[in-house]
């Protein structure tokens, strides 16, 4: 029987831990029906300085956490918080269990903003790791050590698996019943669920949200030359005319204080606008293209798909809202 320990964090999101339990348990079951044992003997661990009501879900009740019990497969839900500093403070206790755990040769897995917890331990510094979508600005200033890759649904690096946001966690799942069952149970699974088993990358599900609270007042006034001039200025030249700072002092300001460049920025708030025309209008793709500040179809097609992940006619076929 495989071993499996889900973290009960201080902060989890409700619905990842009940994806997590539903899944291990539908496995288990399709082994009880025919009259084996349980592959997964799951456990639900609490730390002691929790500050949670301690439920009880379904046949499982948590039990505090045991440093000598090793696990064969650790799982961190996500947070059900937007202050991940937080997040991670309320769940010191659970970094060293971790290390120990992963220096015993057990696999770990965090669940969308799980990641951050796991990047707190230090085990993901110089691995591949992502995360939510919209959590990925954060993620990559808060550990640099990591190497993020926020489109990847899961990744797996040296014993260590993550995943993407929200139904992400659905693939990592069925990733780890097809290493530690079979594919068949696997597919099996994805069928119970109605899982899509080759969403290969989550760019799609992203959205632009500048960041505001850095505090410096000239980016801030360069933010908005941008989003207010992206679809008639030519180069961020034409937009930084009227700001009273050289080139350099800019650049360097505005990336510490958003994580991005001038131009990426400009580029982000172009295709964020092009996303909304596309959903939302019956703009045809060269009307999109040029009201978005852009005036080379090819180029504007090789941008948005490097973006977003599909072409422009893909991602309305997909987002727009259909009347019937």
């Amino acid at each position: 029987m495989i071993q499996v320990a889900l973290l009960l964090t201080n902060k989890y999101r409700l619905l990842s831990v009940a994806a997590i339990l539903d899944v291990f348990d539908t496995v288990n079951s399709y082994y009880e029906a025919e009259g084996q044992e349980a592959l997964f003997n799951l456990s639900i661990l609490y730390a002691a300085n929790s500050n949670n009501e301690v439920p009880v879900f379904n046949t499982h009740k948590p039990r505090p956490l045991n440093p000598a019990n090793t696990q064969d497969l650790v799982l961190i839900p996500a947070f059900g918080t937007a202050d991940m500093s937080a997040a991670i403070q309320e769940n010191l206790e659970f970094l060293p269990w971790l290390k120990q755990q992963h220096q015993k040769g057990v696999e770990l897995a965090s669940f969308c903003t799980g990641a951050f917890l796991l990047a707190a331990s230090g085990l993901l510094d110089g691995k591949s790791a992502t995360t939510h979508i919209h959590a990925s600005t954060s993620f990559a200033s808060s550990f640099p050590d990591v190497y993020l890759r926020p489109n990847e649904v899961v990744t797996y690096d040296q014993g260590i698996y993550t995943s993407g946001g929200a139904t992400s966690t659905f693939h990592l799942l069925l990733k780890l019943i097809h290493n530690y069952a079979s594919r068949e149970i696997a597919v099996r699974t994805a069928k119970v669920f109605a899982i899509d088993m080759n969403r290969e990358q989550q760019s799609y599900f992203g959205t632009f949200i500048p960041t505001r609270d850095h505090g410096d007042e000239l980016v801030t006034k360069t933010q908005l030359c941008i989003e207010n001039a992206y679809n008639k200025a030519a180069t961020v030249e034409d937009i930084l005319q009227h700001i009273p700072a050289s080139r350099r002092n800019i650049e360097r300001r505005f990336k510490q204080a958003t994580g991005n460049t001038l131009i990426a920025y400009l580029q982000k708030t172009r295709i964020e606008k092009a996303k909304k025309l596309l959903e939302q209008t019956n703009q045809s793709i060269l009307e999109v293209m040029l009201n978005s500040g852009y005036n080379d179809l090819k180029a504007f097609r090789q941008l948005f798909k490097k973006s977003s992940g599909m072409t422009p006619k893909d991602y309305r076929d997909k987002f727009k809202a259909r009347i019937a």
